[in-house]
This record gives structure tokens, C-alpha cells and sequence, in this order.
């Protein structure tokens, strides 16, 4: 006989009440009043035949097997947290930072594990970063250097001095300026040596070869000449820039000449046969500086478009652009004896290394227009800017040891205290530099200094490293 609706939602009152207890009301109500609706009592059946098999004895209790496994996982978990918080073992040494051996626990790093940089991704569940207490990074203490002095003035310039250069031998020096000569002085006694003439606009960059007995001159006239220095006189010409001529450097081992400018590419030049190898394009804007070196990137060029390129000399191809400054990157230098270099825009100069170009430091405070830097092998760099401003740095630390201004000679006005060129001599210890007011002047540093008459005045910050 079948089973009529409403017997079967009786029967299933029944069941509901052994699962909920006395406490159940039926729906009685809703059942007397829905007899004559077969319909609604197989909904209302259905739905308390469903709630009973989803709540019943046999679903709330686990299989035996499972119910072993979870409280062994459970009684583990308490261990190891245990463990953690003992304020005798891990705590105790992440607060006060001890050098002790990092512990781990069944694979599992604790928390000093993780903070002394322990076990890596794949050795058990890694704790957040943002909870691990982080060592204070040391800064090292820069090294003492003897503050720089005034030694010369040379006059003899009738223009602003744009670009220095000296002889490999040290011997004399020569220097660019604004009055379109090229001034050949003696190192030693800062006397004229020679004029050379030629150019019919501003000398802005000169290079003395180390193997040939040959000087090269750029200049705002789109000009590149290269000047025979056993007879004074040009026997070569490089054509091919589209406007001024801000720079050029000779590669240290190949008879190679790189030349840059305001039409916003470096073009490599056979220095023989005068032709024009490469042409290095990639700048949006003037190409104010650059340098060769022996090894991979052979070629760094700094632009106005605030970038710094590094070039593969064989290829003619960016290997690499920097583009951490936000303003236009005036100067470079590259360290005599480190494979790394400097670049510098207003306010700003960054230490990078080579080859890849990773970033390594920032030399903060000098805040003006830098146009030239110099690095020697004793680790000073040294800084001039539009304003007469001059900094000298510790190159390891990036720490400003001593910081001055120009003083322009008698009847020049003080606008004209700029710094436009600077060079090291070869042994390091003469600076020269090359300024608006139309002088060269010659530092050294203080040869009665110590570091009992001028100590180091360095305190260690605690500034993030900025980008």
C-alpha cells in the first residue's frame, strides 16, 4: 500500500525531533491547514528528509582514521607554537638580536631563522616579511681625507673655460675656452706654454692621446679636429655631426675616437681614416657627456633627456639605459681603478657599477646645477656646479667631507663663479679646474692636515637607500 503524504511528514517530525531534541515544535498548524494540498506536504516532507540526512548521527562523526590524523595535527600545531613563544629561546634572541645559530623546527623555520635570512622558499610554510624585525643596515665609517685648498690662479683666457685635459706624462696641460683657443700650460709652474687657433666657435672638449702625439678638439662649430703636437698643427678633420659638438673621449686601447653633441648621438670615429664607424642614437636630447673604457659597456653617455646609456662598442647597440635621475644628466666619471662610475643632474649625483649598470648609492647635498665631475685613485670625487659651489666626496661612502665656494677673480661679477670643467692631474694630487670667471685654478689638498687638526665630522643616518 502506498505511503500517503502526510504519514511520510509525520515520520519525518519524528526523525527531526530525535535529531533537534523535545524542544522541536511540529508545524502543526501548517500541516492541518495544508492537508487538503498534497503538493506543499511532499515539499515540507522532502525538505525535512533532506535536513535529516545532512545532519544525522552518521555525517557528524568523522571515520576513525580521520579523526586520528587531525588530533595528531592539532596536538603538533600546539607544540610548535609553544615552542615560538618561549620567551627563553626564539623571542629572546629576535629582541635582543643574537648572532646564535638560526633553529628550525621539523623543517619549519622559526621566526629568527627567517629573520637572519635562513632557510629558503620550499623548506616549509614561510612566515610574512612585514612581521620579521630586520637588522639596521651598518653604514661603514668613510675614510679621512685632507680638506682641499687653494693653490693657483692662472689667467689668460678671454672666455668662459669649458674643457681640460692632461698629458698621460703630466707634464703640461691643456684647456678649452670660450674665446675659441686651446692654451697649452705648463703643470708645474702654471706658465703659457702655446696658443693653438682654429676653431671659430667654443672649445667645449679636449682628449691627449696616450699613444700618438696627438691632441682632439670639439667645439659649438659642429667641429672635430685632431692637432699633430710635433708641429702644431691640424692634419685631421671629422665630419659628420649636424650641430654643436659638446664632448669627446678616446678609448684606452683602440684607435678609436667618440664624439657627442646637441644633435643627440655619440659617433664613433676610425681616428686614422676619419671614418665615421657608429653612430650611437638613442638620446632625445643632447648628449652632454661621455667615457670609454676598456671593458664592457666600452662607451657611457649622459643626455639632457635625463638617461644614462651604456653602448656594446662592437655592436653599435644600447646594452643598457639608466633613467633613475629626474633631470638632465650633465657630467659622468669614471673611477681610475674600479669598474664603476658617477653621474650627476641638478641636485643629484648616483654611483653605478659596471657592467650591468646596478645602482649603488646617491651622494645627497649638493643642491645646485652640477656640470663637472673628477674621481682620483685615493677615492675623492669632487663636484663643481653653476653656482661656484664645490664638494669634495668620499667615493666608497658617498660621505661629503667638505663642501665651499669659488671666489671669482677681482672685477668679474659674482654670476660668473661658475665651475664648468674639472680634471685630476695623473697623479691625483693636483685638481684643476676650469670656471666662468675666465681663470683656471689649481687645489691641492693640505699637506700639515690630520685627523687630530680636522677630524671627520660623520654621523651615520638612518635614511633608507633611495632610488
Amino acid at each position: 500500500m502506498a505511503t500517503s503524504p502526510l504519514s511520510l511528514a509525520k515520520s519525518s517530525i519524528e526523525q527531526t525531533r530525535k535529531l533537534f531534541g523535545s524542544d522541536y515544535t511540529t508545524p502543526e498548524n501548517g500541516l492541518t491547514s495544508d492537508r487538503s494540498d498534497p503538493i506543499k506536504l511532499a515539499e515540507k516532507a522532502g525538505l525535512m528528509s533532506r535536513t535529516n540526512n545532512e545532519y544525522g548521527e552518521n555525517v557528524r562523526t568523522l571515520p576513525p582514521a580521520l579523526a586520528a590524523k587531525q588530533k595528531a595535527a592539532t596536538t603538533a600545531a600546539r607544540g610548535k607554537k609553544r615552542k615560538v613563544e618561549d620567551p627563553s629561546n626564539s623571542t629572546t634572541r629576535m629582541i635582543e638580536g643574537s648572532n646564535s645559530t638560526p633553529e628550525t623546527n621539523g623543517g619549519v623555520p622559526t621566526a629568527v631563522a627567517l629573520r637572519k635570512g635562513g632557510p629558503t622558499a620550499g623548506t616549509g610554510p614561510q612566515t610574512s616579511s612585514s612581521l620579521i624585525r630586520r637588522e639596521n643596515i651598518r653604514q661603514p665609517r668613510p675614510e679621512w681625507h685632507a680638506p682641499w685648498e687653494l693653490m693657483r690662479v692662472i689667467s689668460g683666457h678671454l672666455g668662459w673655460v669649458r674643457a681640460l685635459a692632461v698629458e698621460p706624462n703630466n707634464q703640461w696641460f691643456a684647456s678649452g675656452a670660450g674665446d675659441r683657443t686651446i692654451k697649452i700650460w705648463d703643470l708645474a709652474s702654471g706658465s703659457l706654454r702655446l696658443t693653438l687657433t682654429g676653431h671659430i666657435s667654443t672649445v667645449r672638449g679636449l682628449a691627449v692621446s696616450p699613444r700618438h702625439p696627438y691632441l682632439f678638439s670639439c667645439g659649438e662649430d659642429k667641429m672635430v679636429k685632431c692637432w699633430d703636437l710635433e708641429t702644431n698643427k691640424v692634419i685631421r678633420h671629422y665630419h659628420g655631426h649636424l650641430s654643436g659638438v659638446y664632448t669627446l673621449a678616446l678609448h684606452p686601447t683602440l684607435d678609436v675616437l667618440v664624439t657627442g653633441g646637441r644633435d643627440g648621438v655619440a659617433r664613433v670615429w676610425d681616428m686614422r681614416t676619419r671614418s665615421n664607424i657608429h653612430v650611437l642614437s638613442g638620446h632625445t636630447q643632447t648628449v652632454s657627456d661621455l667615457k670609454c673604457q676598456e671593458a664592457d659597456p666600452q662607451v657611457i653617455t649622459s643626455s639632457l633627456d635625463a638617461t644614462v646609456r651604456m653602448w656594446d662598442l662592437a655592436a653599435g647597440k644600447t646594452m643598457g639605459v639608466l633613467t633613475h635621475h629626474k633631470k638632465g644628466v650633465r657630467a659622468l666619471a669614471t673611477h681610475p681603478t674600479e669598474f664603476t662610475f658617477a653621474s650627476a643632474s641638478t641636485g643629484s649625483i648616483k654611483q653605478w657599477k659596471c657592467p650591468e649598470g646596478a645602482f649603488m648609492q646617491n651622494f645627497d647635498g649638493h643642491n645646485a646645477v652640477i656640470n663637472t665631475l673628477a674621481v682620483n685613485e685615493d677615492n675623492v670625487l669632487f663636484s663643481g656646479a653653476d653656482n661656484g659651489s664645490m664638494s669634495f666626496w668620499d667615493w666608497k661612502t658617498g660621505h661629503r667631507y667638505q663642501s665651499l665656494d669659488t671666489t671669482a677673480q677681482p672685477g668679474s661679477l659674482d654670476a660668473e663663479a661658475g665651475v664648468f670643467s674639472s680634471t685630476f692631474d695623473k697623479t691625483g694630487l693636483r685638481l684643476i679646474c676650469g670656471e666662468a670667471d675666465k681663470t683656471i685654478k689649481v687645489w691641492r689638498q693640505n699637506s700639515d692636515a690630520t685627523p687630530d687638526t680636522h677630524p671627520l665630522n660623520w654621523k651615520p643616518s638612518l635614511g633608507r637607500q633611495r632610488y
